[in-house]
């Protein structure tokens, strides 16, 4: 029921971090995938290996989530490419803090480009290409549901914004069979937030379990939803946090 053979991904934002571990694992499971990167090349390309070396076909597409063009233009290449496409995951994002006071024109709208604008597009674009029975799937944040500290006003808004997307999405997309989901992650060792960084400690503190989780944990997560065992989930999110949000 989690078999994903003969499916044709798509995950935006995928040459490091969470992004890269999703691509893997739905190649793990089956899926030929695409990958979106914005400068890192050569980590791409690295990622591309390893979606090969599960014996599926893998590319990479240049494409900054914050341009609006460049956005439609690679789900565009990406069906091209695969011949086709069953799943898409909005993976991209970025993260900039700090309190709204002090919030730059520039960080609010680089938040709302890429972590809102660019879901909506690439799911607008995807929607012609995907089959019936096909799989939206998007990583939000445990801080959508939760905003737990200060500083965080703006990155939190971005992230609760796809909930109702999410939802609305879901109902429009039903009578194709193609679910729309979230998946919601909380502390998770990457070079955005890495486990032995300076607020570590406090996300550590902030967890059921006491400790980060890993790429793979929030992979796992994406794979199942994408797969025929999640055919009745739509409209709603899962929480990969260590119980932070408990």
């Amino acid at each position: 029921m989690t078999d994903l053979s003969g499916k044709r991904a798509l995950v935006t934002g995928a040459s490091r971090g969470i992004g890269a571990a999703i691509a893997v694992a739905l190649a793990e499971k089956g899926a030929d995938v695409a990958i979106t990167y914005e400068r890192s090349a050569d980590r791409a390309a690295e990622v591309v290996r390893a979606i090969e070396a599960k014996g599926r076909r893998g590319f990479a597409i240049q494409a900054d989530s914050a341009d609006a063009a460049a956005v439609k233009r690679s789900v565009d290449e990406a069906a091209r490419s695969l011949g086709g496409l069953d799943i898409l995951v909005n993976n991209a994002g970025i993260a900039r803090g700090g309190p709204l006071a002090d919030a730059s024109l520039a960080d609010i709208d680089a938040l709302l480009a890429v972590n809102i604008r660019s879901v909506i597009l690439a799911s607008q674009a995807a929607i012609p290409h995907l089959r019936d029975g096909g799989r939206i799937v998007s990583i939000g944040s445990n801080l959508a549901d939760r905003v737990a500290f200060g500083g965080i006003t703006i990155y939190s808004m971005t992230k609760s914004a796809l909930l109702s997307f999410t939802r609305g999405l879901a109902r429009e997309l039903g009578p194709r069979g193609i679910t729309v989901n979230l998946v919601h992650p909380g502390s998770t060792d990457t070079d955005m937030n890495p486990a032995n960084g300076e607020t570590a400690d406090f996300q550590r503190g902030m967890s059921a379990l006491g400790h980060f989780g890993k790429p793979e944990d929030v992979a796992a997560a994406v794979a199942f939803l994408a797969s025929p065992a999640a055919r009745q989930i739509t409209g709603t999110g899962i929480t990969v946090d260590g119980g932070a949000n408990a």
